[in-house]
C-alpha cells in the first residue's frame, strides 16, 4: 500500500492555476502598447519569481510522487522530470517543456546577478499549457496507481 501526501500535492497542484494566470498576465504586459517591454525590471523580476515558483511547484510535487510511489531516487532536478515521464505521469511534449524549465533553476538562485533581463522569456509563454498539463495528469496518475 502507498501513502500518498494528498494534502501537500493538492495544496501544491491547486496553486499551479496562480502562476498560469501569472505567466499569461506577464505576456500581456511584455506586449502592451504593441511592442515588447524590454525595459520594464519589475517585468523581469516577476518572470524570474514566476518561473522559479514553478519549479519549485513541480519539483515539489515530483518529489512526493516519487516518495510515495517508491520510485527510483532523483539525481537533480531535471532527473525528477525524467522519472516522471519514465513512470508515465508526463507525457513526452510537457515533459521536455518541464524539463526545460527547471534547468533554469541554478540561473535563478544561484547565478541571479547575471540572468538576462531583456524581453519576454521564452518559457513564459509556453509554461502554461504545461502547467495545465501537469496539474491533468498527477491526479489522473495517482487515481490508477493507487486503486
Amino acid at each position: 500500500m502507498y501513502y500518498v501526501n494528498h494534502e501537500q500535492i493538492d495544496t501544491r497542484l491547486a496553486f499551479l492555476p496562480t502562476l498560469t494566470a501569472a505567466c499569461r498576465q506577464l505576456e500581456a504586459a511584455a506586449w502592451a502598447g504593441g511592442g515588447e517591454n524590454g525595459g520594464a525590471l519589475l517585468l523581469h523580476l516577476a518572470q524570474e519569481r514566476t518561473l522559479y515558483l514553478a519549479i519549485e511547484t513541480v519539483t515539489d510535487v515530483g518529489s512526493l510522487l516519487i516518495d510515495a510511489f517508491m520510485m527510483r531516487d532523483a539525481s537533480s532536478y531535471e532527473d525528477i522530470v525524467d522519472i516522471l515521464a519514465g513512470e508515465g505521469v508526463l507525457e513526452a511534449d510537457t515533459a521536455a517543456v518541464l524539463r526545460e524549465l527547471v534547468g533554469l533553476r541554478r540561473a535563478l538562485t544561484q547565478e541571479y546577478t547575471s540572468v538576462e533581463r531583456s524581453g519576454l522569456h521564452p518559457m513564459i509563454s509556453r509554461l502554461p499549457a504545461a502547467l495545465e498539463a501537469f496539474a491533468e495528469r498527477v491526479p489522473a496518475f495517482i487515481r490508477k496507481e493507487v486503486i
